[in-house]
């Protein structure tokens, strides 16, 4: 069994976690959220979706400190239930990440179309009645092909391009609030919420929405297996990265409410980008949009670093085919797996800008899922596995556990039809039942070569952390 090398350091996943949370849209979007929440709606929104996220991120780090092995969750979920949850787990979480990365796809031609309009002019096609010019898609394929490019060179490579990636990020950042709160003042902010209107109704109502800007840190425990570190910190790693982008996010729409007024900013199609600008302050108004194309190349990267490692993690314990597990000798990398990443995005990324909701919703549900799940896998663990030691160990289960309860409220949320938050009828159902069904395809495909538990969990585990299990006769569902 091939092993990937250890040599990312603590800061440096942190930084992967972080930037890999923080995206693009974010930030021009939150003229649209302004208006339908208020300023003070999605603000504090994102402030309560950072404690609930943490919660659920709890159970990730916990486990990432005893087992630090690539693939995280569906190493877990195998350990706890077995190859049927072991597989659900892993499939859903790529679903969730492989539906962001489609939507990178059109994502990156579309915010440069926003400084070049004829880039999205031209010949070209209509998908859920959105025209995608086969210039955009071109430009969108080659930045997906630039992505893969650098992350078959491995992870060392990846994280010190992030690295510089998220200095940008923490610099434009800073020169936003820093002129935010020193030339805007406290009456553009105040009050922050529209006349009228349920202060704290619109802020819980931002929760679900400010959560899926919020996904992306569960990368740190899918790279366990590359972290240099004491295991302990691989735990710290999972939660600080999310308070680090929650941070992030507050403060710098903070900024934008602060600057100018937000009442104002909610008419706006491009948020705090057209707000700086209104403000007086073009540059900032362009550094506004920088942060928004480096967030998109962060998550893109992040997104893309994990995405092979669930594969490689389920090539391993024989519910892909073996060849997935297969790794490149001079960069470390799961190479074959990588490949197939490039594959799913690109060949879902061509629906265009038409689809880019859809795999947003999407992506939400599959990543409530996973979060549940792991939830449960920790419970399980700690029944079956009472001596394991963990070098980040919760002193009590119910946090996690009142995480891994809200992340199933949230799917069922998407499930059910009077939800705001629904899946689109029929087109996301659609395609939530063609994602099922091609795993289902996968998994019953593939049962032959599917490994007895023990040996599975040899290969997941690899041999020193193997060793750690106590032996005790168990069944595989």
């Amino acid at each position: 069994m091939q092993n990937l090398s250890r040599h990312i350091s603590f800061p440096r996943l942190l930084i992967l976690g972080a930037a890999s949370v923080i995206g693009s849209s974010w930030i021009y979007t939150n003229g649209i959220f302004f208006d339908k929440y208020g300023a003070g709606g999605e603000i504090f929104g994102f402030g309560l979706a950072m404690f609930i996220t943490i919660l659920a991120s709890l159970s990730f780090a916990e486990l990432s400190s005893i087992f630090p092995r690539s693939g995280g969750p569906v190493v877990y979920s195998y350990l706890a239930f077995g190859k049927r949850l072991g597989f659900a787990t892993g499939w859903a979480i790529l679903g969730a990440y492989l539906s962001a990365l489609s939507f990178y796809v059109t994502a990156s031609s579309m915010l440069l179309a926003t400084i070049f309009p004829q880039i999205s002019a031209g010949p070209g096609y209509t998908i859920a009645g959105a025209h995608v010019s086969f210039l955009e898609l071109l430009i969108g394929i080659l930045f997906t092909i630039m992505i893969f490019v650098l992350n078959v060179r491995g992870t060392k490579v990846t994280a010190g391009v992030q690295a510089a990636l998220f200095i940008g990020l923490v610099v434009l950042g800073a020169a936003l609030v820093v002129t935010g709160f020193t030339q805007g003042r406290p009456a553009n902010f105040w009050p922050a919420f529209k006349v009228g209107t349920p202060a704290l109704l619109n802020v819980v109502r931002f929760v679900l929405p400010a959560m899926t800007f919020l996904t992306g840190w569960e990368v740190v425990s899918i790279l366990a297996e590359e972290a240099d570190m004491a295991p302990a910190k691989i735990g710290k790693a999972v939660v600080g990265a999310i308070v680090i982008a929650a941070s992030y996010y507050i403060i710098v729409l903070l900024a934008s409410a602060w600057v100018y007024p937000w009442k104002k900013t909610a008419t706006f199609t491009m948020g705090s980008i057209t707000a700086f600008t209104k403000a007086g302050f073009p540059i900032l108004g362009m550094a506004a949009f920088l942060i928004a194309f480096l967030g998109l190349l962060t998550s893109f990267i992040g997104l893309f670093t994990a995405a092979p490692r669930l594969i490689l993690s389920l090539a391993r314990a024989g519910l892909l085919p073996e060849q997935f597990a297969k790794i490149n000798e001079k960069h470390r990398t799961p190479i074959n797996a990588t490949a197939l990443v490039l594959i799913f995005a690109i060949g879902f990324g061509w629906l265009g800008k038409g689809a880019m909701t859809y795999f947003l919703d999407l992506g939400g549900f599959f990543v409530a899922m996973a979060w549940a799940l792991t939830a449960l896998s920790l419970w399980r663990v700690r029944r079956a596995y009472p001596t394991l030691e963990a070098g980040f160990r919760l002193k009590h289960l119910w946090p996690s556990i009142l995480g891994g309860v809200l992340a199933v409220a949230i799917a069922i949320g998407t499930l059910y039809p009077k939800s705001p938050v629904a899946l689109v009828w029929p087109t996301e159902y659609i395609m939530l039942a063609v994602w099922i069904g091609l795993g289902l395809l996968f998994y019953f495909l593939g049962r032959r070569a599917h490994q007895p538990r023990e040996t599975a969990l040899y290969h997941l585990l690899g041999e020193d952390e193997y060793a750690k299990l106590p032996r005790q006769k168990s069944t595989d569902k």
